[in-house]
């Protein structure tokens, strides 16, 4: 049974930043202890850059052995390649290109002028069948049940609107069942075609980790904690198979309901 969630409030959204940067080195560096290798699944938006950032300026960061990282991302914009929208594009300039990575272990979403051509359900079967291959390669048992491999941390940003990954609320995406991919259109947030992973891809996670900072974040991390469905709250449908951490400043921290896991911090 899935462990209730744990919420860690920071000072600020920096300190959220530099503090969810430096667990996420332990945690590659606990998993390529284990197994050699570690999978991260990245998020974009304003948190998630801010933490890539840190991370980029950490002097830890070198414990790490980036080589053997795999990494992954949880959504991305279909726009065309290199387009600064792209989550691939960000997470390049504000963390990738500064590390010593393996280029056939970092898996970026297909972009609308790649084979598939603007047609984001052939991107997302695609990008499925990449997490499929890296799932097989795996030595059996150490994944979670579907055709990916194992995430040791998947990030995602919270929305205001309680979206995670580009999984919206009410929209066919958060019904997927079966599918670890899929495409998303009319999204409610620009660019409106997207390409996401799915409740069942991300539920094999070990960890999943949930950023938000400032008070236009509290609204949503209320009814994310708050027992909510994740049809009409996709962040309340995000969750690890080990540890699920909810990443927090005050300010978004600001509505929490009573009874939670909280740990505060400095």
């Amino acid at each position: 049974m899935t462990a209730p969630p744990a919420v860690i409030v920071h000072a600020d959204g920096t300190l959220l930043a530099q503090a969810a940067a430096a667990r996420l080195i332990t945690r590659l560096v606990d998993a390529q202890v284990a197994r050699g290798v570690a999978h991260v699944v990245l998020t974009g938006g304003r948190n998630g850059n801010a933490l890539m950032r840190e991370l980029a300026e950490s002097p830890a960061r070198d414990a790490v052995d980036w080589a053997h990282v795999h990494v992954w991302w949880g959504d991305e914009r279909f726009v065309p390649s290199g387009d600064p929208e792209r989550n691939e594009t960000q997470a390049r300039a504000e963390l990738l290109d500064k590390l010593p990575l393996n280029p056939a272990f970092v898996h970026p979403m297909p972009a609308s002028d790649g084979p598939d051509g603007n047609d984001p359900e052939a991107a997302a079967a695609r990008y499925a069948e990449e997490l499929a291959r890296a799932a097989r390669a795996e030595t059996p048992g150490e994944r979670g049940g579907v055709d990916v491999p194992s995430f040791d941390v998947a990030m995602f940003g919270v929305g205001p609107d309680t979206h995670v990954a580009s999984l919206f609320p009410e929209l066919p995406a958060v019904y997927e069942a079966e599918r670890t991919v899929v495409g998303v259109r009319g999204a409610p947030k620009p660019p409106p075609t997207r390409v996401t992973l799915t409740f069942p891809a991300i539920r094999t996670a070990r960890d999943v980790w949930l950023l938000a900072a400032g008070a236009d974040k509290a609204g949503a991390v209320r009814l994310g904690l708050g027992g909510g469905g994740a049809v009409q709250v996709p962040a309340a449908g995000a969750y690890g198979r080990r540890n699920t951490l909810w990443l927090l400043d005050r300010a978004a921290a600001a509505q929490l309901p009573p009874g939670l896991n909280r740990i505060a911090s400095p």
